[in-house]
C-alpha cells in the first residue's frame, strides 16, 4: 500500500497516513487502503488502534485536484463520501480502542478522521480546520458528529466561520483529549497505549460502546445524510466555483451569494 501503512505489534495495530509529500489527502485509493488496514486490524483481533501520519500534516481532507479533474463529480463524491463514511463506522465499532495522534494540519475531513478515535492526542503545533464551506461543500467524513463532542454552536462555528484551532484551543472545545509538546508527544503515545494494554479489554470495548451509542445514536443517518449533502454541493454551481477558486488560489465568487 502507498498511502496508509499497517504494522502490528503486541496487540496493537499502528495505521500510518504515509503519504507525506501531498499531505495525505483522503481520496479513493486512500480510503480503500485505510479499508483494508482497518480489516487486518480486525483480522488480528488488536486491543488498540493508533492512526497517525508520516510529514508535515495528519491530513489536509480531500483531494481537491481530484474532485476537479473529474468528469463525473456527483459519483465521484457519492463514491468517495461513503466509503469514507464506512471506514469511520469500522473505527467507532472495532472491539479495540482507537487512538488519533495529530501532529500538523488536520483540514476538512482530516479533522473528523481525526476525531473518529476514542482518545485524540496532539502535538502542541497541530492546527486543526473544517474548511468545507471555503470551498463551497458540506462537511462530511462524519463532521457532523462532532455536535456530540463539542456541542450545536461550537461546531456551526467551525463551519460556518472556519477558524484554524490550536491544539489547546481544540482541547478547550472537546474534542482533544491531550496536547503534548512535540518533542514528547511519541512518549505520550507509547504511555497511553501501555495504559489501555494493562487494562480490561472487555470492559474498555463495553464503556466505548456505551458511550458512543447514547451520544450518536443514529450515526449511520447522520453520516448518509452528510454523503447527500456534500455531492449536492460539489456539483452545484457554488461547489464548483469554490473547487476552481481553490486551485487558481483566488477568492471564489459563489453564484448564490450574488
Amino acid at each position: 500500500m502507498s498511502q496508509v501503512s499497517y504494522e502490528q505489534r503486541d496487540r496493537v495495530a499502528y495505521i500510518q497516513f504515509s503519504d507525506p509529500d501531498r499531505g495525505n489527502p483522503i481520496n479513493q485509493s486512500f480510503v480503500d487502503e485505510l479499508g483494508i488496514a482497518i480489516r487486518q486490524a480486525r483480522t488480528d483481533d488488536v486491543h488498540v488502534v493508533v492512526l497517525s501520519s508520516a510529514g508535515r500534516a495528519f491530513s489536509f481532507g480531500g483531494d481537491i485536484q481530484a474532485f476537479a479533474a473529474t468528469d463525473d463529480v456527483d459519483h465521484m463524491i457519492d463514491d468517495l463520501a461513503e466509503s469514507l463514511h464506512r471506514q469511520v463506522s469500522e473505527l467507532h465499532r472495532i472491539n479495540a480502542i482507537v487512538v488519533s495522534v495529530v501532529s500538523g494540519t488536520a483540514a476538512g475531513a482530516g479533522v473528523a478522521l481525526a476525531a473518529s478515535a476514542d482518545i485524540v492526542l496532539a502535538a502542541e503545533s497541530a492546527k486543526f480546520t473544517l474548511a468545507y464551506t471555503k470551498i463551497g461543500l458540506s462537511p462530511d467524513g462524519g463532521s457532523s458528529l462532532l455536535i456530540s463532542s463539542i456541542g450545536l454552536h461550537r461546531a456551526l462555528r467551525l463551519a460556518l466561520l472556519n477558524p484554524v484551532l490550536s491544539a489547546k484551543d481544540a482541547q478547550a472545545a472537546g474534542f482533544v483529549s491531550e496536547v503534548h509538546p512535540d518533542d514528547e508527544l511519541g512518549t505520550a503515545v507509547e504511555k497511553v497505549v501501555r495504559t489501555l494494554r494493562s487494562g480490561s479489554r472487555s470492559a474498555q470495548v463495553a464503556a466505548k460502546r456505551l458511550f458512543r451509542e447514547t451520544a450518536t445514536p443514529s450515526e449511520e443517518t447522520a453520516l448518509r445524510r452528510e454523503t447527500l449533502s456534500i455531492r449536492a454541493c460539489a456539483s452545484g454551481p457554488d461547489g464548483v466555483e469554490g473547487v476552481a477558486a481553490f486551485l487558481a488560489k483566488r477568492a471564489p465568487e459563489y453564484p448564490s451569494s450574488r
